[in-house]
């Protein structure tokens, strides 16, 4: 008789109303949470970025540095630096004649770099303006003179490294008879 009631129960009543399966909440992330987790995600991004970035940026002796000038740099700290930076490129002339080339390179980059900075500083800002584009076609000479110097070194190319060296020798010549 239990059985009966119990099946007369069911018979009678609605059928149960359909909902859609709705997993637990603790599997669901709520909008907070995951626009928490992309704000992580975007920071770890550019902290890997300022990383790589000042890893590339400081290693000035492994790559030509392309900044053209100091912002903060005034004539009077170019005009004071100039000679002694030529000097320093000139002092590649002892490492190539024991043809050690990577030394060469390395001593090119670090002290052509200052010297850019130095002489692009001298022409922009203690230079007529109708002597500038004279200057700057030397400019231009002996920096080509430089990049081709680094490549014949990495080539290790004796002949080409001495003429390139002897093209810089004139145009530093050139440039400080003008200044």
């Amino acid at each position: 008789m239990a059985q009966a009631l119990m099946f007369s129960a069911l018979a009678s009543s609605s059928p149960p109303s359909v909902r859609p399966a709705i997993p637990p909440r603790s599997h669901q992330e709520s909008p907070t949470t995951s626009r928490r987790n992309a704000l992580k995600a975007a920071g770890a991004l550019g902290t890997a970025l300022a990383v790589a970035r000042e890893a590339l940026c400081n290693s000035s002796a492994a790559a030509f540095d392309f900044r053209i000038t100091v912002p903060d740099q005034t004539l009077e700290e170019a005009e004071a630096g100039v000679k002694a930076h030529a000097r320093e490129l000139l002092g590649i002339k002892s490492l190539i004649e024991l043809r050690s080339w990577k030394e060469v390179q390395k001593s090119l980059r670090e002290s052509s770099a200052k010297l850019k900075q130095d002489i692009y500083t001298i022409i922009n800002q203690g230079t007529p303006g109708n002597q500038r584009p004279l200057l700057r076609q030397l400019y231009s000479k002996l920096f080509n003179g430089v990049t081709r110097l680094d490549y014949a070194a990495r080539s290790e190319d004796a002949g080409t490294v001495q003429e390139c060296y002897d093209t810089i020798v004139e145009s530093l010549n050139e440039i400080f008879s003008k200044v």
